[in-house]
């Protein structure tokens, strides 16, 4: 699949988003992309280690630790990723093992061995783009 027909795929099909690395900052793209995406009817789960610890919510809702936590109580669609490119490995292992449908990694953020490791697992993989761009872009 073209990341082309992924994004086309990952636009029509998903509604809740986990947001791996959300800041609660609301100057942060993170964040950010994340409001956008809750304005247009998108559920966002946010991953943050950090807030989950404090017990912050962050754009109202509840913050998880680990992906594999929120996975145990919402019905997720989108792995969307901002963390550093080195982080990603471990992120895709576990999209991998939850049985996640797509990954999306933002902008400036790319690792074309977890991607190829995510698409060879079946995951909808795009890399290097942001997902509120795409979203306005095709909407």
């Amino acid at each position: 699949m073209t990341e082309k027909a992924a994004i086309a795929h990952i636009l029509s099909t998903c509604r809740t988003v986990a947001v791996v690395g959300l800041s609660p900052k609301p100057q942060r793209a993170s964040f950010d992309v994340s409001r956008y995406m809750q304005v247009q009817g998108w559920r966002v789960v946010p991953i943050n280690p950090v807030a989950a610890a404090s017990g912050t919510l962050i754009l109202g809702e509840k913050v998880y630790a680990t992906l594999t936590e929120a996975a145990q109580h919402e019905a997720i669609d989108l792995v969307n990723v901002f963390r550093n490119a080195e982080d990603v490995p471990p992120v895709v292992d576990e999209a991998i093992g939850l049985g996640m449908p797509a990954l999306w990694l933002q902008l400036g953020i790319s690792h074309e061995a977890a991607a190829a490791k995510a698409r060879a697992a079946g995951l909808h993989v795009v890399q290097n783009k942001c997902l509120k761009v795409e979203h306005a872009l095709h909407a």
